[in-house]
């Protein structure tokens, strides 16, 4: 059977979908599995095992159209599930399966406040999507597979596997990165050396946490490393101080300890760390009772309200003990 999986979203997004590859994989016959996403989201999936051909696109589904098509699939599997798959699945003209997003509901919620979400995470959503071919989920982590060139010299920076926290200090949006307060207040005291992640534009951030930590070791990797040297870096930290980012969805891979704290998003999404075997790996930290939360089911540039209290009324107390733990 030639499949073709579909994701095109966030990095988190396409980490998630790596569950349902796998079963796909090992418990089908002889299947070839070929996977379309963004090509900024490649370094997710480069090196796994399960996938037999990686295609990518900038922009638009008609970049690869005409090449799809000449593939012969026999079935597409819509872990996207909008308008855009739904004009390339027009386009092969052949059997396909989605899964539900709960839109409406996610709707209810962000609008209303009125929360019919299924209490389901998004992975066990998804794996909806192919149960028709008879694959059920095997309860395992996500996947993500690290090759040499990503393996970066602890020693060299004078580190030691999991003597160390992360902090992964970027998300896609403002609204679900922790403010620089906030993190200063978690992070000072602990004893143990402190490494923050992310990319050239959370480095001005960085700049910031390091002078509100002036007695403490603290190395700033914002922009010096790639998406998948990060990805080490979250495999050999102890524990990883997050917000609802894409690093915390490689961390879960590795069955890295997770400390993640939530502005504007809410776990109710399904979106929370995927620890089918080993829930006690994480723990979650939002500011709950807030009329105004969630205000969006992905992010904003700021606060529409200008007051950001879902993070600045965070128990920073509460959540230091657990990175201390």
């Amino acid at each position: 059977m030639k499949i073709l999986f579909v994701r095109f979203s966030s990095i988190g997004d396409v980490v998630l979908t790596t569950p349902v590859v796998r079963c796909l994989k090992q418990q089908l016959e002889n299947p070839e599995i070929h996977f379309i996403t963004k090509k900024a989201f490649q370094p997710v999936l480069d090196h796994n095992p399960y996938i037999d051909r990686l295609i990518t696109i900038e922009k638009s589904v008609d970049e690869v159209i005409e090449q799809l098509k000449s593939e012969k699939y026999d079935v597409v599997i819509d872990l996207h599930n909008n308008i855009r798959t739904l004009r390339l699945k027009r386009a092969l003209k052949v059997k396909s399966f989605a899964f539900p997003k709960e839109n409406v509901n996610k709707f209810l919620l962000t609008t209303f406040k009125i929360n019919r979400l299924p209490k389901v995470h998004v992975v066990d959503r998804y794996f909806e999507a192919v149960k028709h071919l008879g694959v059920k989920n095997d309860g395992k982590p996500c996947d993500f597979f690290l090759a040499d060139a990503d393996i970066v010299s602890l020693e060299s920076i004078a580190l030691a596997s999991k003597k160390f926290v992360a902090v992964a200090m970027g998300a896609q949006f403002a609204t679900k990165q922790m403010p620089v307060s906030l993190m200063a207040k978690i992070l000072e005291g602990v004893q143990m050396p402190v490494v923050l992640l992310g990319g050239p534009m959370d480095s001005e951030r960085a700049a910031e946490l390091i002078q509100n930590l002036p007695n403490q070791r603290v190395l700033d990797l914002c922009g010096k490393l790639t998406l998948r040297q990060s990805a080490f870096m979250t495999k050999h930290c102890a524990k990883l101080l997050t917000g609802d980012t894409g690093l915390m969805h490689i961390a879960s891979c590795f069955e890295t300890p997770i400390v993640s704290v939530w502005g504007n998003t809410v776990p109710d999404f399904g979106m929370y760390t995927y620890a089918p075997q080993n829930k006690s790996l994480y723990t979650i930290h939002e500011v709950e009772g807030l009329s105004c939360r969630p205000c969006s089911k992905i992010g904003y540039k700021e606060c529409p309200k200008k007051h950001f209290k879902c993070m600045h009324l965070q128990d920073a107390e509460k959540i230091k003990l657990e990175l201390e733990k």
